[in-house]
């Protein structure tokens, strides 16, 4: 039985809503918590919002008597295991994927090993630097995607066709990160698929104006087209379905989280990440499949605070 169908909004206890913070995704946070505190609010829960995230936050925290804490920071401090480590030495339950998971989800290096060594396919990649040889990554990967490693949200991520593109979108990358690879480009649409505590929720296939999915198309365009149902027909959604969960098992994800595909022309489907603090804005993911599962926006809210209690000290 899971602990939304036990636990009354009242019984929760006072709830602080993390978001804002100061990485590149900041701005989507900040949408992003506003509606999940909009929405704990009307379901009854004792929620406040919290955009102080500074050294003082911990004591606040303890000052203020939080009970639990709703983790909708996005990116660098919230999403990379630091914040999850401040709430397990603070013994506060939190939402979300345990310190190591959150950690490894955010590095894409670390994580495209990991499911590389498990035999789940990701586009094949290398890291790069100034002393890298540009040609060669062209002549053998082809057309790339170049992405800061530890960035999410799209950002600072561009496509390069050759050498000279190759080159500029590297140092466009670096502004955002110190590690940047370029990854093989996939050719063919993307997909996503949300995971609610042990449930695997309907697939939603994305189609955006632009060349690619990218940090307007995903927040912002009103062009963008969601498939949800999604395109595939029964037997490619299970499939997928299956894989996705498989990823986000490896990495030791909990509670909630988002698995990114690529399709490529012959079917086969491509790991491109996992989210563990995805999007809840009005263009998010994760709110639209749980609709089509029947799950209204404040029920799926509350499913994810429910699950504070039932990942207490995952890692």
């Amino acid at each position: 039985m899971h602990e939304q169908q036990q636990t009354l909004p009242g019984e929760f206890g006072k709830v602080a809503v993390l978001m804002g913070g100061d990485s590149a995704e900041r701005e989507i946070s900040l949408l992003s918590g506003q509606a999940v505190l909009e929405s704990l609010l009307r379901s009854g829960v004792d929620a406040v919002g919290v955009d102080e995230i500074d050294r003082k936050l911990l004591k606040r925290l303890h000052e203020e008597n939080y009970d639990r804490v709703f983790i909708m920071l996005h990116g660098r401090k919230g999403e990379d295991g630091k914040m999850q480590g401040a709430m397990e030495l603070m013994n506060l339950p939190y939402t979300g994927s345990g310190v190591l998971a959150s950690a490894l989800a955010m590095d894409k290096v670390r994580c495209k090993r990991l499911w590389q060594n498990l035999g789940l396919s990701t586009p094949p990649f290398v890291e790069l630097d100034e002393n890298t040889d540009w040609q060669k990554v062209i002549d053998t990967l082809g057309t790339v995607f170049v992405k800061p490693v530890k960035e999410g949200s799209s950002i600072g991520i561009s496509k390069a066709e050759d050498p000279d593109a190759l080159e500029k979108a590297y140092f466009d990358a670096g502004q955002y990160d110190d590690v940047v690879i370029a990854e093989k480009f996939v050719d063919g649409p993307e997909y996503t698929v949300a995971i609610l505590g042990d449930k695997v929720l309907p697939v939603v296939g994305m189609q955006a104006e632009n060349e690619f999915y990218d940090y307007e198309a995903k927040y912002f365009s009103d062009a963008t087209r969601y498939f949800c149902p999604s395109d595939l027909g029964a037997e490619s959604e299970a499939q997928l379905r299956i894989f996705a969960k498989q990823a986000y098992e490896a990495v030791n994800c909990s509670g909630w989280g988002r698995v990114d595909v690529m399709r490529d022309n012959k079917g086969e489907f491509w790991l491109l990440e996992v989210n563990t603090v995805p999007g809840m804005t009005s263009h998010s993911l994760v709110p639209m499949a749980a609709n089509e599962a029947g799950i209204n926006f404040d029920a799926l809210v509350l499913e994810i605070l429910s699950s504070t209690s039932e990942n207490r000290m995952r890692d």
